[in-house]
């Protein structure tokens, strides 16, 4: 098997591992907890923009059509997932995938932020949309999503470290 092909057999993985942690999160209205992220970031990491994107994009696009179905907004759901992958992918890529535990952890930090910033102007816009708009459905529940936000992105970026370690070891490693 060539590298590309087991390359796009990883991200296939992690893709579906997106739409099902997507999928099983612990949704309260307006406050999701979810882990959907966390395969799109692995592999970003591992493999760069590219691969992010695609995780992201099919990963959640997949979520979104097993819990709801096509709507006007579905691409806009999708968009702050493949926007991860890319930021997490390019800085990743820009540091020759040799990234510090430091790094790692600032980089989910800045892009879960991004996420929940995003997915409250799509929360925003979809309320508008269907009308169920109110303040405080986007004010009122920022503070509490942003410190599920901070609490997630320093989960993951403990454990990412160990991750990658693991899969370089046993995976990346012998794709070459």
């Amino acid at each position: 098997m060539s590298k590309k092909t087991k390359e796009l057999a990883i991200n296939s993985m992690m893709a579906a591992m997106c739409a099902v942690l997507g999928y099983v999160a612990l949704d309260m209205g307006s406050l999701k907890v979810t882990f959907e992220s966390l395969p799109i970031l692995l592999s970003a990491l591992l493999f760069g923009p590219a691969s992010g994107m695609v995780v992201g994009g099919m990963g959640t696009l997949i979520y979104q059509l097993l819990r709801y179905g096509v709507s006007a907004t579905t691409a806009l759901w999708m968009l702050p997932y493949i926007v991860c992958g890319l930021i997490v992918g390019w800085y990743a890529k820009r540091h020759d995938f040799t990234l510090t535990n430091m790094q790692i952890m600032g980089i989910v930090i800045i892009n879960e932020l991004l996420i929940t910033i995003l997915n409250t102007g799509v929360i925003y816009v979809d309320s508008k949309i269907y009308g169920y708009y109110t303040a405080a459905l986007i004010v009122g529940s920022l503070v509490p999503r942003l410190l599920i936000c901070v609490g997630k992105a320093v989960a993951f970026g403990l454990v990412l470290p160990g991750v990658i370690r693991a899969v370089h070891h046993n995976v990346i490693d012998y794709m070459k």
